[in-house]
């Protein structure tokens, strides 16, 4: 049976040895150097003293190294532990403490971050640092990786179980970043992606695995993904990691750890990927502008390889999807999803436009009122949504927040991750936003998400956050957050007219801040503390704050409240 990554993969590099297995930059492994080198990587493990559910943290930028020791962790039935490379001392404290980390592989341009707390953690035992193109020393206790890799050999193979224990941090956006456990049974099985959208049946067996990844061989559709946000991140090292290689297929990571759409589409071209993995209009903006920009030249980038593009996380609006389009006929997958579960997607092509978050629901996910009874499709009523299928044992070594969040409803098991929705007529699903981001005005709530999108309705936005500062009379206030296209100047009076199209005149923005950028996380998601503070900052919450606006506000018509 397929019941570990660990066996699938095994399983894959005896069927196609000689198939390339990750790609960064110009170094490409085959699937027979990929488990090899996994094998040695686990056993050196191993021996410094690691051991089953061990934990190994990965505070890397995306390389081949990631998805290597990933594989050697599966071996020896280890969970690895996912370090935002953004993290200074206080985040890696905390993340690595919590994880109970014992090892931490690490690039080099981040070892002198590690030497400030690696004294601080007594759990930490082993200490692993990547080289990288800045040529940084050891640090003190830290072993280079290939050195490390070099003087082991292969660990023999185990048995796996399914319900070993696989592991990611959330990216700590509505609190402090929490460990989602998953049973390797249940994680594998909703990694087979890549047959879901090819319309194959997923493989049970090991002898159903060897079939499907031949017909494929045979077909040269082998998947390829690229992921162009963070392997740290869930939407880049399960869509560009997991779901690739359960299929036979090869994960690609950029060789610069700055976005360049240009560079990317350069990769797309060189390696012929077949799956792009991007976080919504913080990526597909960019690209599409870059496509843009090679049409115009007279050099259009190739990009006659790629079959699908995947997002997953924040909004990926119609307008940027249908310019895309014109570039090359494809499918776009909408996913809605998050670290604790999959609630449905979305897809566009030429031929099938979606309309901005509104998804299919996925089989196994519902929408719950505030009584735990289902949303009635066409009934307007706002409800919670619920993942079933790939549920979460839990979050680590936190039982009060896993009973908030992972609860039962007539005896089967959902996940809860505070998002919320309506259900249409047709059982679609139309996406509000994060209940935690929620803003609460006059009593009615208000959902970011669909402000923003509003605001981005008007054509010289590039990018809009919404948040709630205190108001006085209302509890909290609506403060839109905006940046312009390059070359475009906003007017705060036109974005809340283009925003009133859109939405009643209670959720409408008093208030836009304008900057040059919006800033984001490294995979796309909204920085909301940043934004709050932009728009606190602008407007401090005190009775009175005419004397104290931005020069890069302006005051707006008065917001007629519609009923």
């Amino acid at each position: 049976m397929i019941n570990s990554y660990a066996s699938v993969w095994e399983t894959v590099s005896e069927i196609v040895p000689d198939r390339p297995a990750i790609i960064h930059g110009d170094t490409t492994r085959t699937w027979r150097e990929f488990e090899h080198r996994a094998s040695r990587l686990a056993n050196a493990f191993v021996t410094a003293g690691l051991k089953a559910d061990s934990k190994i943290g990965h505070y890397l930028y995306n390389c081949n190294e990631y998805i290597e020791t990933h594989f050697a962790a599966f071996k020896m039935r280890a969970s690895p532990i996912n370090v935002n490379y953004r993290y200074l001392e206080e985040e890696l404290i905390y993340l690595l403490d919590n994880s109970d980390c014992e090892a931490v592989i690490f690039h080099g341009r981040l070892a002198e971050r590690i030497n400030s707390v690696k004294d601080k953690l007594p759990k930490l035992k082993l200490l692993i640092q990547v080289q990288d193109d800045t040529e940084a020393p050891l640090i003190n206790g830290a072993v280079e990786f290939e050195a490390f890799l070099a003087g082991a050999q292969p660990l023999p193979r185990i048995e796996y179980s399914e319900d070993d224990v696989y592991m990611l941090y959330t990216g700590g956006t509505t609190g402090m970043p929490k460990g989602v456990m998953y049973r390797h049974g249940d994680h594998t099985k909703g990694m087979s992606l890549s047959y879901d959208f090819r319309g194959l049946k997923k493989p049970r067996s090991k002898e159903e695995l060897k079939q499907a990844i031949l017909a494929l061989e045979a077909k040269e559709a082998l998947p390829v993904n690229l992921a162009a946000c963070p392997l740290m991140h869930g939407t880049g090292i399960w869509l560009g990691g997991f779901c690739p290689l359960m299929a036979g297929g090869c994960a690609v990571t950029l060789p610069n750890i700055h976005f360049d759409a240009h560079g990317l589409l350069k990769e797309v071209t060189r390696h012929k990927v077949t799956d792009l993995i991007i976080v919504g209009d913080a990526f597909a903006k960019p690209i599409t502008k870059a496509l843009d920009e090679a049409l115009a030249a007279g050099e259009p980038h190739d990009i006659s390889s790629l079959s699908m593009v995947i997002s997953s996380g924040v909004m990926w609006t119609t307008e940027i999807k249908q310019r895309m389009l014109k570039h090359h006929d494809m499918m776009l997958v909408d996913a809605m999803g998050s670290t604790e579960g999959s609630m449905g997607r979305s897809f566009t092509s030429r031929k099938s436009i979606s309309k901005t978050a509104k998804f299919e629901k996925s089989q196994h996910a519902k929408v719950f009122n505030e009584q735990d009874q289902e949303v009635t499709p066409g009934s307007g009523e706002i409800g919670i949504i619920a993942a079933g299928g790939m549920v979460p044992l839990g979050y680590y070594k936190d039982p009060e927040k896993s009973a908030k969040t992972f609860r039962t409803i007539d005896g089967v098991r959902y996940s809860f991750p505070g998002d919320f929705a309506t259900v249409e007529a047709d059982g679609s699903i139309k996406l509000l936003g994060r209940g935690s981001a929620c803003i609460n005005s006059g009593g009615e709530k208000i959902f970011p998400e669909e402000v923003e999108e509003a605001v981005k309705r008007h054509p010289n936005v590039y990018d809009c956050l919404v948040v709630g500062v205190p108001d006085e009379r209302f509890g909290q206030k609506v403060i839109a957050v905006a940046s312009p296209l390059e070359g475009q100047t906003l007017i705060q009076k036109e974005l809340i007219l283009e925003a009133r199209k859109h939405v009643a005149g209670y959720k409408l923005p008093k208030h836009v801040v304008i900057v040059p950028q919006v800033k984001r996380a490294p995979n796309g998601k909204a920085n909301y503390k940043w934004a709050k503070q932009i728009a606190l900052d602008a407007f401090p919450p005190e009775p009175d704050t005419s004397s104290t606006r931005s020069e890069n506000t302006a005051s707006p018509e008065p917001a007629t409240e519609e009923s």
